[in-house]
């Protein structure tokens, strides 16, 4: 086993690759691999997971289970064996299915920490390669760029401008500068190691290689999370408020259950009977499967959201998402395919065209239809050569790696026939979002010469430009030249295009950092088209029709927006008054961007900075606000945005850490996915909650009018206990995975204050409880006077309650449409669930075996019509109950 190296900061390069084994090549992928059951997974040590057997046992930690128990005890004590044999089988049945249903929750939640987990890039075999974080080893060379969270410690090897924020770890707020040339002495502190790069830290700027010396708990953070001990996991917002409805619920039907009883013993039936009864009749009306049920709704509509392509973070983020009122997003990779490709070059006063679409390196750069020589044009050659090597974009075994701007520009060079190998980068100045360009100085491998390369935005490159290239000739860049550039700029936006401008100088030697961007020669003009992904057109006009606004937030030329958001329908007609800029945007107070913030749809060359003012003043204004971002300096705008939504393949890791979604595929089609599910989840916990409690309601009003008729005990424990286990089991967990409702996208967005309980739900629930009662009491009563016997009488009403339980689960599919509007039918696991319940009715009343348990005698066939047709007809009321409920309670 190679051993780590104590005090790495003070070792050189040399002798740290001679002690882990390795090269700047980085490891083999054999090698990788034993590394990795030598050290284990790069990750810090979890609490430990509650055991099956604990989770099963924990299914019984519930006082009125535990009451249950004990009664069933005393029914064996005192010789009602079957009686307690039944009681305890049907309880045992309650914790499996309970069990059940939080092991599928927790299986789905262990899944999506997998899928959420970090990433890392790291060299083997002289190849990069984007790994899981966690299949970081000693000795792998680890990729560092800008909006990189480290994965591991590392000594570092190389370091271009690279800058870290160790706030996390060290508590100092300034970005720490790193240089990998440094060698330390041992007893060096930590926040003094500047060769260093620690996991859990973030790249702010430049970038760098670092050789992993220490992973997992061996990491400076692992030994600091050693000393923790692990944080039990917080239940979400919903899952607490239902928590707290489900004691107020317990503590109602105790009082409830506990006065019916006292009723019964006044009436002559024995105490043990009657507190049997009770018990079993608060375990009936209590909800108590919802946390479980809620727990695997949230967790498998979040699986599904995975499926499609759109990965929680956070489950609260699912809660909010059906309140989302507008949506700010980006365009480039998000609106549109992320497929950049060079049609049109400006450079000399001349329109040169590129053939070819995409990363294909085949095509021609066209004059008035002809193929020229860039050679013969000097100011075409620098603008094709500037984007080129002014570049991060790399081509490997065949593929292109990179942003895919860059991507574009690199494969226009290549078209042009220039080798990006005949030059050297010798120091550069990194792009960021303030200064809005990139600078290197590269130095030509063939004569030694240095050239100074700057490509970024118009209005950027011209503040630092004093002269422009024509032909071969160099000029003073002029206001009157300024103008014919910016008006080329806008032909080629106008055109949809996105234009970056091209600058260089030619200098002696390397400068430094403070004199490479003055002074510059500017050479041309690179439009590049990213055409919109033919979904999302259909997924902008379905949040429209949800009442959703969609916004365009892009750091791309106003024209080039205007045109996009007028193609996908997100602005309604091509005005430029529905597009802001940057410059615009300073300008107006926050009153008055509040004003423009309710009819402007496209924001145009703003800054992250302008996206955290626009989510601000959005949500000062009502709004619940999604925001996608991908770069470091998009992380304020997600946090401080209702849902932060990450890229999940152009986007940064501090972007994915500061985000509750990350989009797999980084396509708006997937928000508009995500939001459908974040609603579907929400109703479906509410068809749940209308389902059970109005079902539950009205076993209570029937026993309690029962007793005030002064009727015998219309069902005895075993059976409110086996309705309890028939109806809170299947058909419960069947709606909370019922597929979206046809009007859910045509609604208006949920109000974020409002709660599962409405006024409409609430009224809902009313109604059906007593209609049901209404239904059923007569059962009872009929079925007693027809045969003068208690136990078919019971029976009756027994069978008659599970098949009203077959209609209310079919009805509380929609609290808002009517089952005639839908597809009463398209749920296969209700289907299924109400098979189940229906042949396991058959079989406990017509078997003579289940009889003598469960205390039911045979009926006759004419019964099981009535009952069926009886259910059958309270939908028919259900539903004008429902439409009159819904005018009243919009």
């Amino acid at each position: 086993m190679t051993k780590l190296p104590p005090n790495p900061h003070s070792l050189t390069l040399e002798e740290l690759f001679k002690l882990l084994e390795t090269s700047i090549t980085g490891l083999s992928v054999a090698e990788a691999k034993k590394r990795l059951d030598t050290y284990g997974p790069n990750e810090l040590e979890e609490a430990p997971k509650k055991s099956p057997l604990k989770l099963f046992l924990a299914q019984f930690a519930n006082v009125l289970i535990f009451i249950l128990l004990i009664a069933a005890s005393i029914s064996f004590l005192v010789g009602d064996e079957i009686e307690a044999v039944v009681i305890l089988l049907i309880v045992l049945a309650c914790g499996v299915l309970g069990f059940i249903q939080e092991w599928k929750a927790d299986k789905a939640l262990a899944a999506l920490k997998e899928m959420a987990a970090p990433e890392a890039i790291v060299i083997r075999e002289g190849k990069h390669l984007k790994i899981p974080a966690r299949e970081v080893v000693p000795g792998d060379i680890l990729v560092l760029a800008a909006g990189d969270k480290v994965a591991a410690d590392v000594r570092l090897v190389e370091s271009i401008n690279l800058k870290i924020d160790e706030a996390p770890f060290t508590g100092e707020s300034v970005p720490v500068s790193k240089d990998a040339s440094l060698v330390l002495p041992p007893e060096t502190p930590l926040p003094d190691r500047r060769n260093m790069a620690f996991a859990g830290t973030t790249v702010i700027n430049g970038r760098g290689l670092g050789l992993v010396v220490a992973t997992g708990k061996a990491t400076e953070f692992g030994k600091i999370a050693h000393m923790l001990k692990g944080v039990e996991e917080e239940k979400t917002p919903l899952e607490k408020r239902l928590a707290v409805i489900g004691r107020w619920l317990g503590v109602l039907s105790l009082i409830v259950a506990a006065v019916a009883a006292a009723f019964g013993i006044m009436r002559g039936h024995s105490w043990l009977e009657m507190f049997l009864w009770g018990v079993s009749l608060a375990v009936a009306a209590v909800p108590e499967s919802l946390p479980a049920v809620v727990t695997a709704a949230l967790a498998i509509g979040v699986s599904r959201m995975a499926k499609r392509r759109a990965i929680v973070k956070r489950l609260p983020a699912v809660e909010t998402l059906g309140s989302t009122t507008v949506i700010c997003t980006d365009k480039t990779g998000t609106l549109t395919k992320n497929e950049m490709t060079v049609k049109k070059i400006w450079a000399g006063d001349k329109l040169f065209e590129i053939t070819g679409t995409g990363y294909e390196t085949k095509g021609q750069i066209l004059y008035k239809g002809k193929p020229v020589d860039i050679f013969h044009h000097p100011d075409l050659y620098h603008t094709l050569l500037v984007g080129l090597l002014c570049n991060d974009a790399r081509l490997e075994d065949g593929k292109f790696i990179g942003d895919p701007t860059e991507i574009a520009l690199l494969v226009a060079g290549l078209k042009a026939g220039l080798n990006p190998e005949a030059f050297e980068r010798v120091a550069e100045v990194p792009f960021d979002s303030d200064r809005k360009r990139m600078s290197v100085v590269v130095r030509e491998k063939a004569n030694g010469r240095y050239l100074i390369l700057t490509k970024g935005s118009l209005e950027s490159l011209l503040g630092i430009s004093s002269h422009y290239q024509k032909d071969d000739k160099i000029f003073p860049l002029n206001a009157q030249e300024k103008q014919k550039i910016a008006q080329m700029t806008d032909a080629m936006a106008d055109e949809a295009l996105r234009v970056m401008a091209f600058a260089f100088r030619e200098v002696e030697s390397v400068p430094s950092e403070n004199e490479i961007e003055r002074d510059l020669i500017f050479c041309g003009l690179q439009g590049m088209i990213d055409p919109p992904r033919p979904e999302v057109r259909e997924a902008v006009k379905k949040c429209h029709e949800a009442g959703i606004r969609v916004i365009m937030i892009t750091g791309d030329h106003a024209k080039t927006a205007l045109t996009i958001g007028y193609d996908l329908g997100i602005v309604p007609e091509k005005r430029p008054a529905f597009a802001l800029t940057a410059r615009e945007l300073e300008n107006l107070s926050d009153h008055e961007l509040k004003e423009k913030l309710k009819k402007v749809s496209v924001f145009a060359r703003v800054s992250p900075a302008h996206k955290l003012r626009l989510v601000k003043l959005l949500k000062e204004d009502g709004h619940i606000v999604a925001m996608t971002g991908d770069g470091v300096n998009d992380a304020p705008a997600l946090k401080a945005a209702d849902i932060g939504i990450a890229m999940g393949i152009t986007g940064t890791q501090v972007a994915k850490e500061a985000s509750d979604i990350i989009l797999a595929d980084d396509n708006f089609a997937t928000i508009v996915a995500a939001v459908e599910e974040g609603r579907t989840i929400f109703d479906n916990i509410k068809k749940y909650m209308l389902f059970l409690l109005s079902f539950n309601l009205s076993e209570i009003l029937v026993l309690i009018a029962g007793f005030l008729k002064g009727l015998a005990l219309p069902l005895t424990a075993i059976h409110i206990l086996w309705i309890n286990l028939v109806t809170n089991g299947p058909p419960a967990l069947a709606l909370g995975v019922d597929p979206p409702a046809p009007d859910l996208m045509k609604r208006p967005p949920r109000p974020p204050q409002e709660g599962v309980f409405t006024r409409r739900l609430v009224a809902l629930i009313g109604a059906f409880s007593v209609l049901i009662a209404f239904f059923l009491l007569p059962v009872f009563v009929y079925g007693f006077s027809a045969s003068q016997s208690v136990i078919f009488s019971q029976t009756v009403l027994f069978t008659g309650f599970v098949f009203m339980a077959v209609a209310v689960a079919y009805v509380s599919r929609s609290e808002y449409l009517n089952i005639w509007r839908y597809n009463p039918l398209a749920n296969k696991w209700l289907n299924l669930s109400v098979l189940f319940m229906v042949a396991s009715q058959i079989m406990i009343v017509q078997c003579p075996f289940f009889n003598k348990y469960l205390h039911t005698v045979p009926i006759s066939e004419k019964w099981w019509f009535i009952l069926a047709a009886l259910a059958l007809f309270y939908i028919f009321p259900a539903e004008i109950l429902k439409s009159l409920i819904s005018r009243f309670f919009r």
